[in-house]
């Protein structure tokens, strides 16, 4: 619900604030004072067309900001939007802003912050309905159609499950995209995989072998060297030449002499033991390197071996992964892929099998869905003309235009193969001919103005529980009517205002008396400049301004005017 709307500089509007309650309220005033000017303001406000021209003369930059209450179902999908797209920040109220710069820039923001003129009209839709020199007529949008008689006609359940069976035949459908692309190339990817498959079992590679094979590498090619080394150690060790003595020799010699100072001074006992300890370590690292110096293998060919399987290994990590356990890993996932190929053809079946039926399902959900819409199409086509008919559109006629095209791999309706979308079957449209004998035509094609409202009106009045717009604004719905049909139109508003608020500009009184608010938009010149003002009046101002509109401020319009409000509270009051 709009609760509060401020404009400044826009057209010959300087400053204005307005604050606006639920129900119903009219905005009255002479032709020029600026009423259409209020309902230009609010669809620039909603994502409309932007024109530099109407920033004041003498302003940089007009700007209107407007308060919505979010409330019921429409507030909740709001905040859902405004969370996505990080600008929720009261969750009770929303405000929306436009500027517009003379040089013909334009500016839109939401909760203060600036965003695209797409989503400000993206939200501006959940928001406002204005009918009359419009570009926000939600009827009038064809794809609105659909949605508007499912809601009339309670088909959610119907819905639901008809989106079930959609959702499970597009994923059968996208499996099965995907297996007949890779059917394609099945050959080729097979033989690929079977030639990956035997590079990689033919060398049978080990986890952690090429750690083994680099030590035995590096031993191979240096065992000269090693050899060389292992004799040094061991000749400094056990095997010195010249009848010197060994490091064992002079360890030995060591341990006997403090074995005769242990025999004289006991307390060296130990370090005789210490001494010992350590010619028995250097005999066992002499055994020790005497073994590894005849082990040390002079083998080339062996080298050349060990070099070749390196190289196989690495060559192995460069195409399928960088350690062995990646080589083994995509030899198993090859393995796996090679059977699914292998039983595509299998796989496929069942699901054209799987296919078949769910289009078959599809149409029997489809029909259910559409058979509601068709005869909620024909509640509505009655109740719509009985509306127009108080109207006066006598012999206007509505209509629901719902059809089926054909498509080779539509959905199954008995013999049929019909073309289906995400919400049903069915194409949908409303007709209207606002005139006996014409033939019914698309609404988004009938003319503007008056007309246009009045079959608004009708079709709101009669959709009002199915739309769920918190706003709507109704611009010269009393064009080509009279004061009995103004008041038919009045009490129509009022009733339709019990599920919406409802503004109204008009010229009937009698249809301004049905106004739970009511404002006046007036101008005067101000130091050489016009200016619109609005004002609320109520009690004798009420009385008077209903008098101007009846013809003048008489004394006798004033008592009609006092009679046209008591019949409207007499026509409206509840029970």
């Amino acid at each position: 619900m709009l609760t509060d709307l401020h404009i400044r500089d826009f057209a010959i509007i300087d400053d204005l604030g307005l604050e606006f309650g639920p129900g119903f309220i009219v905005l009255t005033g002479e032709t020029g004072a600026g009423k259409s000017i209020l309902i230009d303001a609010v669809e620039l406000l909603l994502g409309g067309r932007a024109d530099s021209s109407m920033v004041r003369a003498g302003a940089t930059a007009a700007v209107i900001e407007g308060v919505f209450r979010l409330d019921g179902p429409v507030g909740g999908e709001v905040r859902v939007l405004l969370e996505g797209e990080g600008l929720l920040e009261d969750p009770t109220f929303l405000t929306l802003g436009r500027e517009l710069r003379s040089e013909g820039r334009s500016v839109c923001r939401v909760n203060g912050r600036t965003v695209s003129l797409g989503l400000l009209r993206q939200i501006g839709e959940y928001l406002v309905d204005v009918h009359g020199q419009s570009e926000h007529l939600s009827l009038l949008r064809v794809r609105e159609h659909q949605a508007l008689l499912d809601r009339h006609a309670r088909n959610e359940p119907l819905r639901q499950a008809y989106a079930g069976v959609y959702r499970a035949l597009n994923e059968v459908r996208a499996e099965l995209e995907t297996l007949r692309v890779s059917e394609a190339e099945a050959a080729r990817r097979a033989d690929m995989l079977a030639f990956q498959i035997n590079e990689i079992e033919a060398a049978a590679p080990r986890p952690g072998e090429e750690v083994g094979l680099a030590e035995d590498r590096t031993r191979l090619a240096n065992a000269e060297q090693l050899a060389r080394l292992a004799e040094q150690s061991l000749a400094a060790l056990d095997e010195t030449p010249d009848d010197r003595p060994s490091a064992i020799d002079l360890l030995g010699e060591a341990a006997e002499s403090l074995a005769a100072l242990s025999r004289v001074d006991t307390s060296l006992a130990g370090l005789q033991a210490e001494a010992q300890a350590l010619e028995e370590q250097a005999g066992d690292l002499s055994r020790r390197l005497r073994l590894y110096r005849e082990a040390i293998e002079f083998n080339p060919r062996r080298l050349d071996e060990v070099e070749e399987r390196l190289a196989a290994l690495r060559s192995l990590q460069r195409k399928y992964g960088a350690s062995l356990e990646a080589v083994l890993a995509h030899a198993e996932k090859a393995r796996q892929e090679l059977e699914a190929i292998a039983h595509a053809d299998e796989r496929i079946q069942a699901l054209q099998s799987k296919e078949t039926e769910l289009l078959a399902a599809l149409g029997a959900a489809g029909s259910k869905l559409s058979e509601s819409r068709k005869k909620a199409g024909e509640r509505l086509a009655k109740g719509i003309e009985a509306e127009l008919n108080d109207l006066r559109m006598a012999g206007a006629r509505f209509g629901v235009d719902l059809r089926w095209d054909e498509a080779p791999e539509g959905a199954v309706v008995g013999e049929q193969r019909v073309a289906f979308s995400a919400s049903g079957l069915d194409h949908i449209e409303f007709l209207i001919a606002p005139n006996p004998g014409e033939g019914l035509k698309p609404l988004a094609r009938i003319a503007s103005g008056g007309e246009t409202s009045r079959l608004m009106l009708g079709l709101k009045g009669v959709l009002a529980k199915a739309d769920r717009t918190p706003t709507l604004i109704f611009d010269e719905i009393d064009q080509g009517i009279g004061g009995r049909v103004g008041a038919v139109v009045g009490e129509k508003l009022h009733g339709l205002a019990q599920a919406h608020q409802v503004l109204c500009v008009t010229h009937l009184p009698q249809l301004a008396a049905y106004g739970d608010q009511h404002l006046r938009v007036e101008k005067d010149t101000q130091h050489g400049r016009t200016q619109t003002h609005v004002r609320a009046v109520a009690g004798d101002e009420r009385i008077a301004e209903l008098a101007l509109m009846l013809g003048g401020d008489s004394e006798s319009n004033r008592r009609s005017a006092a009679e046209l409000l008591e019949a409207a509270r007499a026509a409206t009051r509840p029970g």
